[in-house]
């Protein structure tokens, strides 16, 4: 018996100024078979649980991601983000790519109430304001997906599996699955983790996105996460490249130990006076590894849209 057919839908088109992820041809890692034993389903959770503690200590160890307070990045040189991980405290802003007009989105992310400015206008219809603030909580939940994942394999929850050894150009890796208990806004993604069995860092991902309204397919990705280096005692990734080698960057990745609450409260533009980096090589050191929030519910911050 094959695999079964998935339902049929049309594509709704999607904001131009959303970088969407790149549809690749349907890929599915194995049809459904007879329920797994409990024993042995069991037995997989708990290997990959302790992967998974062995990939947090590989990032700088759990103490030191609850330390981290600030984090700043530029989603592929789109959207800057400015994160307030203790608070909830969110500012992003980008340009429209047709327009030509810049929008700047002060929020919290825990409250869901913001502010939105257009040109340094700020927004005050009460629609248009709701649109912005969603729109400003939709790019946080998938850019910083894009760049914190690893983090959250035991997010609340994440279903995590483990799905076996694979070996890629003479490495060996420790495959994780992740996939969601009806949680967060797309439920039936499917993340597989590339864990390098020498550094414990995850050198790739694939992931398998769940149909979105009008798609005939389920959307598929695999990107390398390349250049790990340590940020205010953190790992971070910047790099990512796709099979065909297409690299794309997070630009502008700082960790931070105090950003003025201006940041947080006006749209004027950031200076490097309103930030003070973390302890640590705030500014990026090489680990020489490379290749391959606590803000709302953890669960949602699962990507919608990736580099182009």
């Amino acid at each position: 018996m094959g695999c079964p057919s998935m339902t049929s839908r049309r594509l709704a088109p999607r904001h131009a100024a959303l970088l969407l992820i790149p549809l690749f041809l349907l890929w599915v890692p194995g049809c459904a078979g007879p329920d797994p034993d409990p024993g042995e389903a069991d037995a997989s959770r708990d290997q990959a649980g302790i992967i998974a503690e062995e990939v947090m200590e590989a990032l700088g160890g759990r103490e030191s991601w609850h330390a981290t307070r600030y984090i700043r990045f530029s989603f592929f040189g789109f959207r800057t983000h400015y994160w307030d991980k203790s608070t909830g405290r969110h500012r992003v802003s980008w340009t429209d790519r047709e327009s030509g007009q810049s929008h700047v989105v002060l929020m919290n992310l825990n409250t869901g109430e913001g502010r939105a400015y257009t040109d340094g206008t700020e927004i005050t219809d009460a629609e248009a304001l709701n649109r912005f603030l969603e729109r400003a909580r939709g790019a946080w939940i998938n850019d910083t997906y894009w760049l914190l994942m690893p983090y959250k394999l035991q997010d609340p929850g994440v279903d995590l599996a483990y799905a076996g050894e694979e070996a890629v150009d003479g490495i060996v890796y420790d495959k994780l699955h992740l996939s969601f208990n009806d949680v967060g806004n797309t439920p039936g993604d499917e993340y597989w983790a590339y864990i390098n069995r020498e550094t414990r860092l995850m050198d790739k991902w694939v992931y398998l996105l769940q149909l979105r309204e009008g798609q005939d397919e389920r959307s598929r990705g695999e990107w390398k996460w390349n250049d790990w280096r340590s940020y205010g005692g953190i790992m971070l990734s910047a790099e990512r490249e796709r099979m065909d080698g297409q690299k794309r960057s997070h630009e502008d990745v700082a960790v931070f130990e105090h950003v003025d609450d201006v940041v947080f409260t006006s749209p004027a533009p950031v200076s490097p006076e309103m930030m003070r980096e973390g302890a640590g090589p705030g500014a990026a050191e090489d680990s020489g590894v490379s290749g391959g929030p606590p803000g709302t519910r953890s669960a949602d911050t699962r990507p919608a849209e990736g580099p182009e």
